[in-house]
């Protein structure tokens, strides 16, 4: 699984949501619905453009946690 620290990051940047949307010109509705985890995909560009902003790495704000119940299974 996935997890998404964004949230973490933005603290530790005293950076607001609001900021960051401005900032990385994302709207701010889908920069919650990715800091909430709730997001299916990210565009690579999103990404870098959040990661100049923070002064981060992918990993900082991705994060992946193998399944509680063990391997996933993917369906195609």
């Amino acid at each position: 699984m996935i997890t998404i620290n964004l949230d973490i990051v933005l603290a530790t940047r005293r950076m607001t949501l609001s900021e960051l949307s401005e900032k990385v010109d994302v709207n701010l509705t889908n920069l919650s619905i990715l800091k909430t985890g709730k997001a299916r995909a990210i565009r690579f560009t999103t990404l870098d453009a959040i990661c100049k902003v923070l002064n981060c790495r992918p990993g900082d704000i991705l994060d992946y946690q193998p399944d509680p119940e063990g391997l996933e299974i993917i369906e195609e």
